[in-house]
């Protein structure tokens, strides 16, 4: 009980600024270790503690960061139907202990519980002061033996759920914190049919912390229900979804979601706004692990270890005057004396041999173009060094780059050392991006870095520009990086797109690039709730190349395309159609964006740069500015 005030204390305190990561089934381990479910799973604290135990350590190796105690049905109803109901105070003591150990000092430890068992009134025989009871026994046992937070889960009675939040409360004060989780139908209803509006307004006048799903029938009916339950509470929301629907193969019931397809679904939860995210039956290590990876490409600044770098304060005596935009490169020219400028994308090659990039790029700047965009990395990708690819175009080509910079592969040391190599070598242009995490790419197992996020990397580039290095110290000199972020008109979640380009923008941004922009409205939106910080927008325009990249913008990349263009897409009848009609739609959003933002960024769909110069030729004086060149 002596670990419970700390823990408690430091799990609520950091709750509201972060996102946590919680483990997956135990059921499911303990069934797949050979265990019948006919036994008491919970008793196995005391019968098979190792194995209960690494189960637990599996999850913590996989990136958990809260355990659930092995408790879920260690009730004294539920453990009577076994024969077992005096044990209940040790089962409860030997789930935390479990979890405790292999938690360590990586995660913490929550008293899971759950339902009864038993029907409870107005359609059952138990009352709701003997259900309360039942369940003050539970908690004040999980309570004394030290657990951190407490999870409600898997309830499909409100007036239950709320007996037993009110018995923790009973039991536990308001130290620690109460995630309190119901599981639905396909409609989002809960079993008595208790529509979704209902059951989260009751949840959000209870006294729970975090109120959420968890169980189900799979991810993707419990985001939809996460996405309305939203307009109704003013509480952190969680999500604990099954593996999907278990299917009956050779006897036993196997969950045949994959953990690719829970990530994916994670990085959805995630952008909602889901504040805890993890999984219930079917999950294993292996899709906590996966989910592990989208959190921190997501939310890097979640982790314990993360690194904070702050602006150096203006006063400083070691800081440097930052060089003006308009003498860092000829973009920044362009976008001080705010003239429009225009990007083309051109991903780094494969191999070694950058001739046919190069020539991309000799092609974009005859016909006007301003600069050559060089993802890095991208869609997780090993390909040439995105830094020396644009010293390369610059070099052969005779085109500006902007290079994008991403967090995913280099801790602070190799990312400062990087970008002092990319001034010194006249790479003056940035765009500063966390980075795709390892899953979406062809290795999946490799590591990711994240030591900070992309407003953590606004900050070192800025520091570095007033010559300072992450911890404020002096080094002699400063670089003259024009320093770029990426936004998102169309997010999920736009009240956190905009904090953190508010956030970029006070970490020093001088100019924006969002996403592929199709619906106009959003970027409106965008440009009204980011007035009051505005720096220079380039707006992203991709050309579509058929139907199914249309379809794989919308539900791969989450870039929302208006149903007139799919329309659009889905009739041009042959490849060279589809090209065309993509390069059309695309001409139209440059012309319609024109008078709104300070640029665009043009992408080359698979290479294909001459139908991003097409694109290019809406602006109409591009052709101009080639020829007085």
């Amino acid at each position: 009980m002596s670990a419970l005030p700390n823990k408690a204390a430091e799990f609520r305190n950091l709750l509201p600024g972060r996102v946590f990561v919680a483990d997956g089934a135990m059921g499911t381990m303990l069934y797949a270790k050979g265990v019948f479910i006919n036994r008491s799973y919970d008793e196995l604290n005391l019968s098979a503690a190792s194995t209960v135990k690494q189960i637990h350590q599996d999850y913590v190796k996989a990136g958990a960061e809260i355990l659930e105690t092995n408790t879920f049905g260690a009730n004294r109803a539920r453990l009577s139907a076994f024969g077992i109901a005096e044990k209940l105070e040790a089962i409860n003591r030997a789930g935390v202990r479990l979890a405790r150990e292999a938690a360590g000092d990586s995660a913490f430890v929550a008293g899971a519980i759950g339902p009864l068992g038993v029907r409870i009134e107005p359609i059952g025989p138990t009352s709701f002061a003997e259900a309360r009871a039942i369940f003050r026994e539970q908690a004040l046992a999980l309570y004394e033996a030290g657990v951190d937070l407490f999870i409600l889960e898997t309830f499909y009675d409100l007036h239950e759920i709320r007996e037993a939040i009110h018995a923790v409360r009973d039991v536990a004060g308001n130290d620690p914190v109460i995630i309190a989780q119901v599981t639905i139908n396909d409609d989002g209803s809960l079993r008595d049919g208790t529509d979704t509006e209902t059951f989260t307004r009751q949840l959000n006048e209870w006294p729970a912390d975090v109120i959420g799903l968890n169980c189900s029938t799979g991810p993707k009916n419990t985001l939809e229900t996460i996405e309305r339950m939203k307009p109704f509470t003013n509480k952190p929301l969680s999500a604990m979804p099954n593996a999907g629907h278990p299917s009956w193969i050779e006897g036993r019931n196997i969950y045949l979601c994959s953990p690719e397809y829970m990530a994916q679904y994670a990085r959805r939860f995630l952008s909602a706004g889901v504040k805890i995210f993890g999984g219930c039956c079917g999950t294993t290590p292996e899709h906590i692990k996966l989910v592990r990876s989208e959190a921190r490409s997501l939310h890097p600044l979640n982790e314990a270890s993360a690194i904070v770098v702050e602006t150096p304060k203006p006063n400083s005596a070691h800081a440097l005057v930052k060089v003006p935009v308009a003498k860092k490169s000829k973009l920044g020219a362009k976008l001080a004396a705010g003239k429009f400028a225009t990007f083309i994308e051109i991903l780094p090659p494969r191999g070694v041999d950058a001739s046919k990039e190069i020539e991309g790029a000799q092609a974009c700047a005859d016909a006007g173009i301003d600069c050559i965009n060089v993802p890095d990395g991208p869609r997780a990708s090993a390909r040439l060094s995105a830094q020396v690819a644009c010293q390369l175009i610059q070099n052969q080509a005779g085109i500006e780059t902007v290079l994008h910079f991403c967090c995913r592969d280099r801790n602070i040391l190799g990312i400062q050392s990087e970008l002092l190599g990319a001034h010194a070598v006249g790479v003056r242009n940035l765009i500063c991006i966390t980075g795709d995490p390892p899953r979406m790419g062809t290795y999946p197992d490799a590591t990711a870095v994240f030591d900070v996020d992309a407003i953590g990397l606004t900050n070192i580039v800025n520091n570095l520009n007033q010559g300072l290095d992450i911890g404020g110290n002096a080094i002699g000199s400063q670089t003259a990086l024009l320093l770029g972020v990426g936004a998102n008109p169309g997010a999920l979640n736009m009240d956190e797109e905009i904090r953190r380009y508010e956030w970029k923008v006070q970490a020093g941004a001088e100019f924006v690039v969002t996403q592929p922009v199709f619906d106009l409205a959003l970027l409106e939106e965008f440009l009204k709730r980011t007035e009051r910080n505005k720096i220079p927008l380039i707006c992203g325009i991709w050309p579509l190349t058929s139907y199914r990249n249309a379809e794989f913008m919308v539900n791969e990349l989450r870039v929302p395309v208006p149903d007139y263009f799919m329309e659009r897409m889905r009739h041009a009848d042959s490849a060279e159609k589809a090209r065309a009609e993509g390069v059309a739609i695309a001409q139209e959003m440059v012309a319609r964006v024109r008078t709104m933002v300070d640029g665009v960024q043009l992408s080359a769909p698979f290479g294909r740069y001459a139908m991003a110069i097409e694109v290019a030729q809406a602006l109409g004086d591009l052709r101009a500015e080639a020829v007085a060149k």
